[in-house]
C-alpha cells in the first residue's frame, strides 16, 4: 500500500475513533482491507453530517455538499488532496463499489438543509434510505455477500437504525428545528407540536412511541436475516452493529 494511501486511511480510522467509539470497537473485529474500508466509508458519511448540522449559513453548506458531490465524482485520486477522498476512491476501487451510492448519501443530508418536517412515513422512509439504508448498501459490498437477498435486509436494517436515532434524539433535533416524527402520525396520536415543545409526557406521547419503536423493531427483525448472509469475517462486526442499536432502542 502507497504511503499516501496509508496515511489516508490512518486518517479515516482516527475519524472514526474519535467520532464513533462503539462503531469502531465493532469494526475492529474485521479484516484489515475491509476495516480500512469501513473507516474510510464513516469518514465520508461524517464529513457529509459534519456539513449539514454545523453554524455555517445554509448558502456555504450547499456549496460545500456540492464540493463533497464534485470531489466523489473525479476520477483519479491524485486530483484531490483531502485524506478521506484518497481513502475513499481505493475502497471504492477495490470493492467495486457504484459511486451513485454515495451520491445518495449526499442527497441525504442535503435534505437536512431544507426541510425540517416530514408529512407522512413514506416520506420519512425516504430519508432513512438515503442517510441510512445507502451505507449498509455500501457496507454489504465491503462485508462481502453472494444472496442477493442481501440487500433488502441492508435496507432494512439501516431504515431500523435510522429510526433508532431519530427516537434517540427527538428532544435534540426538536431544538435544532427538526420534527422527524411524521406530522400525520402526531396528529393521528393527538400529539401536537405545543406538546413537543413543551416536554409533554401523556398517554398520547406514549402512545405515539409505542407505535414508532414497534416499527423500528419490525424493520431490525428483517435487518437480523442480513448476519447469516455476509462472509464468515463479517460476522462479529455485523453482529456487534445489531446489539448496539438494539440495546438503544430497547
Amino acid at each position: 500500500m502507497r504511503v499516501e494511501i496509508k496515511s489516508a486511511y490512518s486518517k479515516c480510522e482516527s475519524i472514526t475513533k474519535e467520532n464513533a467509539s462503539n462503531f469502531y470497537y465493532a469494526f475492529r473485529t474485521l479484516p484489515k482491507k475491509k476495516r480500512l474500508a469501513i473507516y474510510a466509508t464513516y469518514a465520508f458519511c461524517r464529513l457529509c453530517d459534519d456539513i449539514a448540522d454545523g453554524n455555517l449559513p445554509l448558502t456555504q453548506k450547499k456549496n460545500l455538499l456540492i464540493q463533497v458531490r464534485t470531489d466523489l465524482l473525479k476520477k483519479k485520486s491524485g486530483l484531490v488532496s483531502d485524506p478521506v477522498f484518497i481513502a475513499l476512491y481505493d475502497t471504492i476501487s477495490t470493492f467495486n463499489i457504484p459511486r451513485s451510492y454515495f451520491e445518495q448519501v449526499i442527497d441525504g443530508v442535503e435534505m437536512d438543509l431544507t426541510i425540517n418536517r416530514y408529512t407522512t412515513f413514506e416520506d420519512l422512509r425516504t430519508y432513512c434510505y438515503r442517510v441510512a439504508s445507502v451505507v449498509g448498501l455500501i457496507s454489504i459490498e465491503i462485508f462481502g455477500y453472494t444472496n442477493p437477498k442481501a440487500r433488502r435486509y441492508a435496507i432494512d436494517l439501516g431504515i431500523g437504525m435510522q429510526l433508532t436515532n431519530i427516537l434517540r434524539d427527538i428532544r435534540e433535533d426538536f431544538t435544532n428545528g427538526r420534527i422527524y416524527l411524521p406530522m400525520d402520525e402526531l396528529e393521528r396520536f393527538k400529539y401536537s407540536k405545543h406538546d413537543l415543545n413543551d416536554n409533554i409526557i401523556n398517554e398520547s406521547f406514549k402512545n405515539l412511541l409505542a407505535f414508532q419503536i414497534d416499527r423500528a423493531r419490525s424493520y431490525f427483525d428483517s435487518g437480523t436475516n442480513l448476519i447469516p448472509l455476509v462472509s464468515p469475517s463479517s460476522k462479529v462486526c455485523l453482529s456487534m452493529l445489531h446489539g448496539v442499536y438494539s440495546r438503544i432502542l430497547e
